[in-house]
């Protein structure tokens, strides 16, 4: 069976690898940068079994933009293209994923299509039919920045939607490469397994919503939130996980599942989605009128990324924080070793470590690294452990 993936990001280059240890496979983008570094052996991403693997692949793993190259001749495509979210039209922008079908189609009318890109419910029954090609299914991802190989390789569970032969047959490939033997391959209909991911991103983000407002009830009565949730957790039913109190949900996915599933329910009866959604907006207001509240001259802002050990800051809870001081005449600065920039969102860059610490009067992070220990008279931070 010959595998091409389309989309050299977190999804498609972990996917990717996996595939390589029983399949000659194929990266297709649009990204000229992300080909050559691939081809070169090195990863456009940070990901530390990424980059053990990496070097490792067989001579077949190969990157191309050559589109006829990529699709003639192959069984299976895999689609992770990004899929963001447009506040106009109130849904995922899916048109790469369109654009990749087109492309696979003026090649190739006989492979697999597998869309692994987060889509609205009852996306593929529509794509189906505007496309006229039945063979095109979907299997929802559940991975995390800076581990998405490990969570490839040991899965929690491999969703398929579809129930017929070539379903079973994608189910039976991942299987088989998962290093967790006892897996569960759940197979469902279309719509249940479009369902299947975004309820469960919205549920990781109530989740963080939960303890953020538990923080800011202790923060304002003046609790200890650390001892607060020590005990709440030891409850088995509710565990000792994913409860690290921060800034807001942010990151790729969290944000914009929640607001699709959310506008999926149109007339249907609801609260609770609602309710995650405005929390984590209310969560960020109540950040930025703390930091207001310390009067302090200079904020230096550490990091934009989401969490340690990640390259990424896309929709970050961070960016909307900056936003409100700003609104609010705040003076920042900002540590950012990923950016080359000299400033983003207007707020000026500062590129040595040293020189953000004196000019910052106060130090803002989401979550706080062994280089800010020296300086935790001035580190404002609402995390109580060293967990993402």
């Amino acid at each position: 069976m010959k595998i091409t993936v389309v989309g050299i990001g977190y999804v498609g280059l972990a996917n990717a690898i996996m595939l390589d240890q029983s399949f000659p496979v194929t990266l297709v983008d649009l990204n000229n940068k992300k080909i050559n570094l691939i081809n070169k052996r090195m990863s456009p991403i940070k990901d530390s079994m990424i980059d053990e693997f990496l070097p490792n692949v067989s001579k077949k793993f190969k990157a191309t933009q050559n589109f006829e190259m990529a699709y003639s001749d192959k069984d299976l495509i895999i689609i992770a293209t990004p899929t963001n979210y447009d506040v106009e039209k109130d849904s995922f922008d899916t048109s790469s994923i369109e654009s990749s079908i087109k492309n696979i189609l003026l090649f190739n009318n006989k492979a697999m299509i597998l869309i692994k890109s987060t889509i609205p419910v009852g996306y593929i029954l529509h794509i189906r039919k505007k496309f006229k090609y039945d063979d095109i299914y979907f299997s929802p991802e559940f991975l995390r920045e800076g581990t998405a190989l490990y969570d490839c390789l040991n899965p929690t569970r491999i969703v398929i939607g579809g129930k017929n032969k070539k379903a079973k047959k994608i189910g039976k490939i991942f299987k088989k490469l998962s290093l967790n033997r006892t897996v569960p391959v759940i197979f469902t209909n279309e719509s249940e397994a479009e369902s299947i991911k975004l309820f469960a991103n919205t549920y990781l983000a109530m989740r963080v919503a939960f303890f953020n407002e538990l923080d800011t009830y202790a923060s304002n009565r003046r609790l200890d939130t650390k001892d607060i949730i020590d005990g709440v957790c030891k409850d088995l039913r509710i565990g000792d996980f994913y409860n690290n109190p921060s800034f807001g949900y942010g990151g790729y996915c969290l944000p914009k599942d929640t607001k699709q599933l959310l506008s999926s329910y149109n007339e249907i009866p609801n609260k609770l989605m609602k309710a995650i959604v405005d929390s984590n907006h209310t969560r960020k207001l109540y950040i930025a009128n703390k930091i207001i509240e310390t009067k302090s001259k200079i904020v230096g802002i550490y990091r934009l990324v989401m969490k340690s050990n990640s390259d990424n800051f896309r929709e970050s809870a961070i960016l909307d924080v900056i936003d409100i001081l700003k609104q609010n005449g705040q003076q920042m600065v900002i540590y950012e070793p990923l950016l080359k920039d000299r400033c983003i969102h207007d707020v000026p860059i500062i590129a040595s470590f040293k020189d953000f610490v004196s000019t910052s009067n106060l130090i803002i992070a989401n979550r706080v690294d062994t280089i800010l220990k020296p300086y935790s008279e001035k580190v404002f931070s609402r995390s109580v452990s060293n967990e993402n």
